[in-house]
């Protein structure tokens, strides 16, 4: 009698771990889906605003949590597949994936936060060469619709202030044709507006474009990381799941 309840508080037992593993397997695609839309978003919300970093981190980061994203919908589906067979192969498979998943976010989480302690040097020292040395120059058509998108979006001017123009090779060649700022730093944007730079028709915003773009992808990084965390905790409860299941299973006869 006592080696019977003891079968049935087993079974009680597996049955109670699938169910919790069905949940964790709904709560994780939620969470693949919610990692791959942030990496999606990352890239094609404001995408302009990449060509203007020095480095490629940012970029990497959001690579790295679209692949992770995709991972997570062919685990998920591998994940229901061995709790539905209950075979110790399908669960070892399924904890393997759910721990490389794991490192692949977590060098997302690392890079992110590595990026976001040196985002605002980054931009001191590159941002302003960026904009002077490459906008409207042959080539460079990437930069230049990158700079007329973040000066008309952010509503700034120049990096630090809208004189940083003055030192541009753009204002500094024919091709401005008297300006002394793009027209797209103009609060209304009309054909030639940049040949006057006063308060009432450009954007003069304290801190320049640098401290507006700092801001935009400071906000990117907490969001990344904030994901990144969330799914790495469900995993973690995945993983510990499935490693109670498959103590549970009795090892398939040979």
């Amino acid at each position: 009698m006592s080696v019977l309840y003891k079968d049935d508080q087993e079974d009680w037992g597996t049955v109670c771990l699938k169910y919790l593993l069905f949940v964790f397997n709904f709560l994780f695609w939620v969470g693949g889906a919610a990692v791959l839309g942030v990496g999606v978003w990352t890239l094609v919300e404001k995408s302009d605003y990449l060509s203007l970093l020095a480095s490629s981190t940012f970029t990497v980061s959001a690579y790295i949590l679209i692949l992770a994203g995709g991972l997570v919908v062919v685990t998920g589906f591998l994940g229901c597949c061995a709790v539905i067979r209950e075979q110790r192969s399908c669960l070892s498979t399924y904890f393997f994936c759910l721990l490389f998943i794991f490192l692949i976010e977590l060098v997302a989480g690392v890079l992110a936060y590595v990026y976001y302690q040196r985002l605002s040097e980054e931009l001191k020292q590159h941002l302003n060469q960026t904009m002077t040395e490459n906008y409207a120059e042959p080539g460079k058509e990437s930069i230049t619709i990158a700079v007329d998108r973040l000066q008309q979006d952010f509503k700034c001017c120049g990096s630090n202030n809208s004189h940083d123009w003055m030192q541009s090779v753009y204002i500094s060649s024919k091709l401005s044709d008297n300006r002394v700022v793009p027209d797209s730093c103009c609060k209304t944007v009309t054909l030639h507006c940049g040949r006057r730079d006063h308060p009432s028709n450009i954007y003069k915003v304290e801190g320049g474009c640098i401290t507006k773009l700092e801001q935009f992808l400071a906000d990117h990084l907490l969001v990344i990381g904030a994901v990144g965390i969330g799914v790495a905790c469900l995993q973690i409860c995945g993983m510990v799941l499935t490693c109670c299941l498959y103590r549970r299973i009795k090892m398939e006869p040979y």
